[in-house]
């Protein structure tokens, strides 16, 4: 039977405690063949459809390095600011698992290709340096899938089956040094880095980072230590956080864990923690592996890397513009304030307010229409807003026929709720549902009717009391089931008992 932890508020925890954190992400390159054979990389394939000799393991083959990949590993390094090995190797990283054919992974120890890089992030108005440890490649593990379970995980499950499609692809890690200073703002900082990370990666073009596929994932790690104290506690590592909004959460969640741990007079204990989407919690996973029961040793079938200087600066040349300075661009082409983007950037809608605006909306409709509107959707529904089904394009759709006078507010969101529900595009959606603005005869009709319904409010208005129009504009919008226009509404009311 298993027992609910204790848990202490967020908030009280770190009134007597200063959290560390340190974030390990991996990013599945955008390559089109695997790290180490010509093996496509698409998602969605059926099960071990995209393997051969290699990415199997099996005896006899020998790996060749992808030279995409290893550009993509350097481009991300140069723009988290890091500096890039003359010379380093592979390594092979033992530990046994149904999902490594290989029973080992080819990855990189004490030579990483990228180190000593950081990031800055905004919280709340305070800067957030985080500094970046290293960022390495290594190739990606199969996929397990647990059957016959109520949670898809290995306990309670029937039978297990491994796809090893995704075996193989190159997968960069970026591994920060521990962050510190974070105080209360601790799980939103955790959030800001990942977001600015995605961003980062997203215009250098080397993943698509999509964090609901997996081809950005998030280790958590966190401990606790007394104020004033310089010790570290003990840390957990939560694993394989898919999502921004989940980042925050199991940050979140483990402070309030671990608080109640230390206030009750126990030890944390350092172990892998699985995060459960449904609820926002943890449980244990295994107890946390030190590099030295990896038993790393040099890869001997691969050569070593030496990116030449000229190879180097070639790339740093050619990296975009930072996410920053973009986002400084675009605040002041639509003139939102440092308020404005901020509350977009922590909503994760600030990439979708610029594609809506791209598509053809007002910046202060799509802004409006994202963060005013459908970040409540979305977090009804527990997800994030790129994950609604509905598109920055569609979004502009509706957002024109509102300002055209095609749909009012109310019949806007309407129409967005449908094509979020799948129902199709907003123009579809309208003609299926015969959503449309009351016409003009409508409305006089409806105005009249209101008025000859309401004779004693209507006389109060004759007599100067405009307050009273209230119930009368609201018997107007509900006898036109909303689709009245308000303002006409109110204009044909004021003509009609001046």
């Amino acid at each position: 039977m298993t027992t609910t932890p204790t848990l202490t508020p967020y908030d009280e925890v770190l009134d007597r405690y200063d959290p560390v954190i340190g974030l390990e992400t991996h990013v599945e390159l955008g390559t089109a063949t695997k790290l180490f054979c010509g093996c496509s990389t698409e998602f969605g394939a059926d099960p071990n459809t995209q393997v051969c000799p290699v990415c199997l393991g099996l005896p006899g083959s020998l790996p060749v390095t992808n030279e995409k990949a290893i550009e993509f590993t350097i481009r991300i390094g140069l723009a988290l600011n890091c500096s890039i090995a003359s010379w380093c190797r592979f390594a092979r990283k033992n530990y046994f698992y149904p999902d490594m054919p290989k029973n080992y992974q080819v990855s990189q120890y004490d030579e990483p290709l990228c180190v000593d890089g950081r990031l800055d992030v905004e919280v709340d108005g305070q800067t957030h340096r985080i500094e970046i440890e290293r960022v390495h490649l290594e190739e990606d593990t199969g996929k397990t899938l647990h059957v016959g379970g109520s949670t898809g995980r290995i306990h309670g499950a029937t039978h297990s089956l491994v796809d090893y499609n995704r075996a193989g692809i190159p997968l960069v890690e970026i591994v920060t040094r521990p962050v510190t200073g974070t105080g209360h703002n601790a799980a939103a900082v955790a959030r800001a880095y990942v977001a600015e990370l995605r961003d980062l990666l997203r215009g250098l073009g080397v993943s698509d980072v999509r964090m609901e596929q997996g081809s950005l994932r998030c280790d958590v790690n966190l401990s606790l230590m007394p104020k004033g104290s310089d010790q570290f506690g003990t840390r957990s590592e939560t694993k394989n956080v898919n999502s921004l909004r989940s980042v925050e959460r199991a940050v979140r969640y483990e402070v309030e864990r671990q608080g109640a741990r230390l206030d009750a007079g126990e030890r944390v204990v350092q172990e892998t923690r699985h995060f459960h989407e449904d609820t926002g919690t943890t449980s244990p996973g295994r107890s946390k592996e030190e590099a030295q029961d990896y038993r790393y040793f040099p890869e001997p079938d691969l050569v070593p890397l030496a990116p030449s200087a000229e190879d180097v600066e070639r790339l740093r040349a050619a990296l975009p513009e930072p996410p920053s300075a973009a986002r400084r661009r675009f605040a002041e082409a639509n003139d939102f304030s440092p308020l404005d983007m901020e509350q977009m950037a922590n909503a994760g809608v600030l990439a979708l307010v610029e594609e809506t605006i791209a598509a053809g909306a007002t910046s202060g409709s799509a802004r409006g229409w994202w963060l005013g509107y459908l970040v409540g959707v979305a977090n009804q529904r527990g997800c994030e807003p790129r994950e609604l089904g509905i598109t920055p394009a569609q979004v502009a759709r509706i957002s024109a026929l509102e300002s055209d006078g095609t749909l009012t507010n109310k019949l806007a969101r309407q129409v967005a709720e449908a094509v979020v529900a799948g129902e199709g595009e907003p123009d579809a959606v309208i003609e299926a549902h015969g959503w449309k603005v009351a016409g003009e005869d409508e409305l006089v009709a409806a105005v009249d009717t209101a008025i000859a319904a309401n004779a004693d409010t209507a006389e109060k208005v004759r007599g100067g009391n405009q307050g009273a129009l209230g119930p009368l504009i609201g018997a107007v919008m509900s006898s036109t089931g909303g689709s009245a226009d308000a303002r006409r509404v109110r204009e044909l009311l004021l003509e009609r008992l001046s």
